[in-house]
């Protein structure tokens, strides 16, 4: 009985301290993230004001896991989540030489990029659909992972040898405007909207909005 509480307490005391540094290296890597898209927002603002004045590309923090960033029709929501995460045998991440090396490597803090239309969000539609465009993964080490649809176009990466830095926020950042702003709304066939409930017209639901093609992951194809 003591051997097994032995072993219990050993794997207990190794996944916890892997899972506290994960949340502090994530917790990290979200306020550089942040850091990054203000600057971004800010590079990109001067940028259009020569052009349009009228155009607003706006940086917005919500809270310690949560900052948007606005722009051309477009809220992009970037969320921390708090929790540390791993994935099944057959995926192909736990497949690598260099997460089957140590299993510490298996565990990940995540953030996630969606979409959404920024209407959406300013007039409450909300059965409007979000899509998510990209995850960031950080383990214990600090080397990530990027994953998402196919539209962001990412170069081909070696978690080994991936370690965060500023190069990696800003593909993670830009990457995701860019399959954003590339994604146009397109208009409801009539067929579609030729109907409308009394439900929809009380709560002010425009249910002649467009919507947005949608997006694949890599491995869909």
């Amino acid at each position: 009985m003591e051997d097994k509480l032995e072993v219990i307490f050993e794997g207990l005391k190794q996944k916890s301290i892997t899972k506290q540094t994960i949340f502090r290296n994530t917790k990290e890597t979200f306020d550089q993230l942040r850091d990054c898209a203000y600057h971004i927002v800010e590079e990109l603002s001067k940028k259009i004001t020569e052009v349009d004045s009228t155009v607003a590309i706006e940086y917005r923090n919500i809270n310690d896991f949560e900052f948007q960033i606005k722009f051309s029709g477009d809220l992009l929501i970037f969320v921390m989540h708090s929790n540390v995460v791993t994935f099944s045998e057959d995926n192909a991440l736990m497949t690598t030489p260099y997460v089957e090396e140590d299993f510490r490597r298996r565990f990940f803090g995540h953030i996630m990029a969606y979409n959404f239309m920024a209407d959406s969000i300013k007039y409450g539609r909300m059965n409007d659909p979000g899509y998510l465009l990209a995850r960031l993964l950080i383990n214990f080490e600090n080397h990530y992972h990027i994953e998402g649809v196919t539209e962001l176009d990412l170069p081909t990466c070696d978690i080994a040898k991936n370690l965060i830095d500023e190069d990696a926020l800003r593909l993670f950042i830009e990457s995701a405007m860019v399959a954003a702003v590339n994604n146009d709304l397109m208009a409801p066939d009539i067929d579609d909207i030729k109907k409308i409930t009394v439900k929809q017209k009380m709560e002010n639901q425009q249910v002649s909005r467009g919507q947005k093609l949608g997006f694949s992951f890599s491995y869909e194809q």
